[in-house]
């Protein structure tokens, strides 16, 4: 077991209410090719795509699996504790719905989603059947400061404690980590979101425009919680590219249609110096996790 400084972390609520998809006087989105059609979107109660799923292949935009909650809807004109909810919750808290039918259930927090800002909530099918648009749902968000002890160049984010604790990272020599994760993505294909100011909020975009590319990479089989590389990347204080860095990332949202955009990774850990490893590990999605948990 890695040491953590877990010993001084903070467990603290934060809350949210399920958000409404979303629809536009001009409803229609065009590709880089000039085909233009009307996708589902984020927010709302997904029901049919959930972490473990395709992230590609849909005939969707940008959506995000399960349930997808802000807190814009009591506080309309001040949008700190909307923040809150997204700085602090972390991949793996646990979510409790606290109002409706389905008052008592927990799910878990699979991720984040920029721009919207909306986090994102995996329950089981039984629960997303009563669970409703307005519905408040509060997570215990715990993992905000989280670190490695005897990893200090490598930054830790967005991850509660038991979820980091569970993906199997191995000491290597030379201070360097070996995690496990699905595929390796070049950051030369890193898309809308990149040039953020910060990581523990958000996500940036794998662009799949690029033919060659997907099929080099076999990024065309992404799925919804995939645990990923971002190769010659950084994220420690933003998202840049930078030679022989590494970053770790969740697949948090599907693919999409509009130019610079792609399914989603929010960040998980980053080391611009490269000490992280990865290995291909098919398994490495947050599905297979949250079970240990």
């Amino acid at each position: 077991m890695l040491k953590t400084n877990i010993d001084q972390l903070v467990c603290q609520s934060v809350i949210g209410e399920i958000t409404s998809p979303l629809g536009g006087i001009n409803p229609y989105r065009i590709n880089p090719d000039g085909h233009s059609d009307i996708y589902p979107g984020v927010g709302g109660i997904t029901y049919n795509v959930r972490i473990g799923d395709p992230a590609c292949g849909l005939f969707a935009d940008h959506v995000e699996p399960g349930v997808s909650i802000s807190n814009f809807t009591q506080f309309q004109s001040q949008p700190g504790p909307n923040r809150a909810l997204n700085i602090f919750s972390c991949a793996g808290n646990v979510a409790k719905v606290v109002s409706g039918e389905a008052q008592g259930k927990t799910g878990r927090v699979t991720g984040k989603h920029g721009g919207i800002d909306h986090v994102l909530l995996d329950f089981e099918p039984d629960v997303l059947e009563n669970l409703v648009i307005g519905d408040k749902i509060q997570i215990k968000a715990y993992g905000c400061g989280l670190s490695l002890t005897d990893f200090p160049s490598i930054k830790i984010m967005n991850l509660d404690p038991a979820l980091l604790a569970v993906m199997g990272l191995q000491e290597l020599e030379g201070g360097r980590l070996e995690v496990a994760v699905t595929h390796m993505v070049p950051a030369r294909i890193m898309g809308s979101g990149i040039g953020h100011s910060h990581s523990h909020a958000g996500d940036y975009d794998i662009q799949l425009f690029d033919g060659p590319t997907v099929e080099e990479y076999g990024l065309s089989d992404l799925k919804l919680g995939d645990v990923v590389a971002i190769m010659d990347a950084d994220a420690t204080y933003g998202r840049i590219y930078k030679t022989g860095g590494v970053v770790i990332a969740v697949i948090v949202h599907s693919d999409c249609v509009l130019a610079g955009h792609g399914p989603g990774a929010m960040v998980a850990m980053a080391s611009k110096d490269g000490l992280i490893v990865p290995r291909i590990d098919n398994a490495a999605n947050l599905k297979n996790y949250f079970t240990k948990l």
